[in-house]
């Protein structure tokens, strides 16, 4: 890994910015309206584990670290720490790991996964996790980009992976005996720098097949020492003296489970991540059971909760923290009428430029129509997407930022960063906003192409390649259709061979047995040419658009 990182300049402290918007009519560019948060000094060589572990309090939390809601087993930790030890001295002795190289992880939330992300780090190792519902073929394409060095994963997840890259299985005598501490004390071999790449996530990006987004540790430090600054807020907004509890709904390879899973333990909190599935049911009643105070959850999840019917005692949870996808205003809505104690506290960021905004208190919350402000250390433009020009309050365009969370790059696609960066260090999100003249940002649409369900991205050209490999296809394209449980789903426009008679069930089979499930077309509509413009770019908004007319005009 030798990508080359991007480097914000630091926070600008004009006398022309507006104390209410954060918009400095000088530069054209909104701030945070939170007080800015001291990071380390860039050349200080420090991977997240360290800066993680130097936030804990001496004597170490008296509760436990992580608790896996699906068997009930929980690490403290001392035992946590122990582990993260072992481990890293087990993998740099026995597997021959060391800076740089990339772990491929292909295993549901288990236990042994925070020490071993964690142990991972410390050595300068690459994080490169994915979904284990993933096909061998999605999986293949992934290696190939992340390249790894090994891969980590269980006896039910492993048949999958492609067969030249060497495996741990965390289910084995061998991973058990890293974790208890067959390696002994070993020092890293090399200082690991805050710029280095510590994770690699997979992202479709503005548009376009996946890409491996390369995050640096100070990617994850900048954003952990945001929520570390929150806490520090005065002590009436803090209403109980009770340990803080999150359940994680995310899963642990999702940009969301990973970071969260991350923040707690750096914060000293508990965190029960979900790894047994179960839905909604089972998580409200794991936030019962461990009188969770938070719960992060996707637009799906918050739904459900707003049409929650059966008795129980939630009483412990102050806050729920919404992202990943759009929500309704009707949905958070009903929510807030439902759970009128808690707050929903939305929230809006991306693979690409970590946590962007959020919201902090109950007054925040009441904007039910926003995703919070900007947090801190961040900074954003408005710039028109046609004309370059950069707006004002209240004025919609793409949003852009930069801030230390942004990653790095793009591993191996230097088009793609090429697209995504302004010069500046201006990340391009693909998504069309305004904020308000109080400084919260709402989102408008999306220039980006990739489809959202459930909080995955599913993006459209790779099941687009897949169903032009359909016998009897001639053309297709996927676009995005709303759905209230989900938020969208995947909908396909085919057009037929000519004396071809497909069916949309053999469309949805076809491609279903070569997907995750996620990534599923649901929604079929043949038609008799697909609109481009003249360099054959596919019109999706125009088919979106006539898809949704269309689903109304039947109303």
């Amino acid at each position: 890994m030798e990508e080359k990182a991007v480097v914000p300049p630091p926070p600008s402290t004009s006398p022309a910015i507006d104390p209410r918007s954060g918009f400095d009519a000088v530069s054209r560019t909104f701030h945070s309206l939170r007080p800015s948060v001291p990071l380390p000094a860039r050349d200080r060589s420090l991977s997240f584990s360290s800066y993680a572990i130097s936030l804990l309090p001496s004597p170490l939390p008296p509760l436990p670290a992580v608790v896996d809601a699906a068997t009930g087993d929980a690490l403290s930790f001392p035992d946590l720490l122990s582990q993260i030890h072992s481990l890293a001295a087990a993998l740099r002795t026995e597997a021959g790991l060391s800076k740089g190289h990339v772990a491929f992880i292909l295993c549901p939330a288990r236990l042994d996964v925070p020490p071993l992300y964690l142990a991972l780090l410390s050595l300068g190792t690459v994080i490169s996790a994915a979904n284990p519902a993933s096909t061998a073929a999605e999986l293949a394409r992934l290696v190939g980009l992340s390249k790894p060095r090994i891969a980590f994963a269980t006896s039910e997840t492993a048949a999958n992976l492609p067969g030249d890259v060497p495996t741990i299985l965390l289910d084995s005598p061998q991973f058990r005996s890293f974790l208890a501490g067959g390696g002994g004390e070993v020092p890293p071999e090399e200082e690991v720098g805050q710029m280095d790449v510590a994770v690699i996530q997979y992202s479709s990006g503005t548009t376009g097949m996946v890409k491996a987004a390369a995050l640096s540790h100070l990617n994850f430090i900048a954003m952990v020492a945001g929520f570390h600054a929150s806490r520090k807020l005065p002590a009436e907004r803090r209403r109980r003296e009770a340990p803080d509890v999150t359940v994680v709904g995310a899963p642990l390879f999702h940009s969301m489970g990973l970071f969260f899973l991350l923040k707690g333990i750096a914060l000293g909190e508990t965190t029960v991540v979900m790894g047994g599935g179960g839905g909604v049911r089972v998580m409200l009643r794991v936030a019962e059971k461990y009188r969770a105070t938070a719960l992060t959850a996707s637009p799906p999840v918050v739904v459900a909760m707003a049409r929650w019917d059966e008795k129980i005692d939630l009483a412990a949870l102050e806050y729920v923290i919404c992202g990943g996808a759009p929500l309704h205003e009707a949905a958070a809505r009903r929510f807030v009428s439902r759970f009128p104690a808690v707050e929903l506290r939305q929230g809006y960021g991306s693979t690409e430029g970590g946590g962007i905004t959020g919201m902090i208190d109950r007054e925040e919350c009441l904007h039910l129509r926003s995703v919070g402000r900007l947090n801190q250390n961040v900074e954003a433009k408005i710039v028109d997407s046609v004309t370059g020009e950069t707006l004002s309050i209240s004025q919609t365009g793409e949003l852009w930022i930069r801030g230390p969370s942004i990653m790095i790059g793009y591993v191996g696609d230097e088009k793609a960063n090429a697209s995504t960066f302004a010069p500046g260090g201006w990340l391009k999100t693909g998504d069309l906003c305004y904020f308000n003249q109080d400084g919260f940002l709402f989102i408008v649409d999306r220039l980006k192409e990739m489809i959202k369900y459930k909080a995955y991205q599913v993006p459209p050209a790779e099941l687009e390649h897949l169903l032009l490999s359909l016998p009897g296809v001639a053309d297709a394209a996927v676009v995005p259709y709303p759905h209230e449980e989900a938020g969208q789903i995947p909908m396909a426009f085919i057009v037929r061979q000519p004396g071809n008679n497909l069916k949309e069930s053999e469309i949805m089979d076809f491609i279903a047995k070569q997907v995750a499930p996620y990534k599923k077309i649901r929604k079929v509509v043949f038609t008799s040419s697909i609109p481009k413009t003249a360099s054959g770019k596919i019109l999706r908004r125009q088919l979106r658009n006539h898809a949704i007319y269309s689903s109304m005009s039947r109303l």
